[in-house]
């Protein structure tokens, strides 16, 4: 069955004719914002400017503030982010009485996403997923086309030579349209590229080789010496894996670095504020987004996601699934305040591969 997006209820907002219009405090201090600021939500807003307008916010993260921009643009703007004269949106009330609205029944989902069961609401490793693997297939054939698919990977995708092999055909036939990590997943992805391991065993036979803790060093250092990965990949020093395939397809990615890391590979941000702004450039794109076994970028990710974003003039959804074995990850964002958000309690590895066949069955 071809997948369909769901419609977009628009509010009613005939009873709030007569509430106020927004009220805009300026920003006095860098980085402060005004007392009563309003704070963003994962839901579609609606401010009052005038008599006769709502506007929507197009462009939305929660947990930031909107300021009103010199040429009457709303920006949903992260407080570190604020300067001395910034009009910033005032009031906490979300049902029109301070000029805004919060809409949190925006789409028409089928009845089956609808329905909340007492029994088994909570994820566990019982939990049945046959139905989300067919609706994740369908929706990722429409989005292959429509939308802006961005993934978040833990290094664990590329510890298994079939899950590794796997992601790049997904990459190879158009279902990657961006991608988030960390230091880890390129370098281990980058050892197996030069040595056949990860972690130091065998991509495949899971054998641990003698001084094998050292290939990932190797790996590192070995891409450092040549100045980068793009570099290496176009000196042919890097010929496979997911890295490869990404700038060779040229899929704008972001490498987000962490205090643990190792080396990091020279393509990794080290500034976190700065891999943040990179980051959410890549979010406001996204029409889904699929996290796979990095609890530290999932819900990084999921906090500057809203639930839905305004693509050629029309409202949509965005999708969001987190994928992981542990019952926590999953449940961490499996309630984000929306029916878009989708997890599936399972080994990534085995979900790539599945994933991976699946589609190759679904768009022959």
């Amino acid at each position: 069955m071809a997948f369909v997006l769901p419609s977009y209820k628009s509010p009613d907002l005939e009873p709030f004719k007569r509430s106020p219009t927004v009220v805009f405090k300026p920003v006095a201090t860098t980085g402060v914002a005004p007392d009563d600021y309003h704070a963003t939500s994962v839901y579609p807003e609606y401010f009052h400017l005038q008599p006769a307008e709502w506007r929507l916010l197009e462009e939305s993260r929660m947990d930031c503030v909107v300021v009103r921009m010199e040429d009457d643009r709303l920006q949903v703007t992260e407080f570190r982010n604020l300067k001395p004269g910034d009009q910033v949106a005032c009031g906490r009330r979300e049902n029109g009485e301070d000029g805004i609205y919060v809409h949190t029944e925006a789409f028409e989902f089928p009845p089956h996403v609808k329905e909340k069961f007492a029994f088994r609401s909570h994820l566990t490793r019982e939990t049945s997923f046959s139905i989300d693997y067919d609706e994740l297939y369908d929706l990722l054939g429409h989005e292959r086309e429509h939308g802006f698919i961005l993934w978040v990977l833990g290094p664990a995708v590329v510890f298994d030579h079939d899950s590794r092999q796997a992601f790049g055909k997904l990459i190879d036939n158009g279902f990657v349209h961006g991608l988030m990590a960390g230091n880890a997943l390129a370098t281990h992805d980058l050892e197996g590229t030069l040595f056949g391991t990860a972690l130091g065993q065998e991509l495949y036979a899971k054998r641990t080789l003698a001084l094998g803790h050292y290939r990932h060093l190797d790996a590192l250092n070995k891409i450092r010496g040549i100045g980068s990965i793009e570099t290496a990949v176009a000196k042919g020093a890097i010929k496979d894996g997911v890295m490869h395939a990404v700038i060779r397809k040229k899929i704008p990615y972001v490498l987000a670095g962490s205090i643990r890391d190792d080396g990091p590979m020279p393509e990794v941000i080290a500034d976190v504020y700065r891999a943040q702004d990179r980051m959410r450039n890549l979010t406001r794109k996204a029409t889904t987004i699929v996290c796979l076994a990095t609890q530290l970028h999932s819900i990084a990710t999921g906090n500057m996601t809203p639930s839905y974003t305004v693509a050629g003039g029309v409202v949509r959804p965005v999708y969001f699934y987190t994928v992981d074995m542990s019952e926590f990850a999953v449940s961490k964002l499996a309630d984000r305040g929306s029916l878009t958000a989708r997890s599936i309690l399972t080994n990534v590895q085995d979900f790539v591969v599945t994933v991976e066949r699946g589609l190759s069955k679904r768009c022959a």
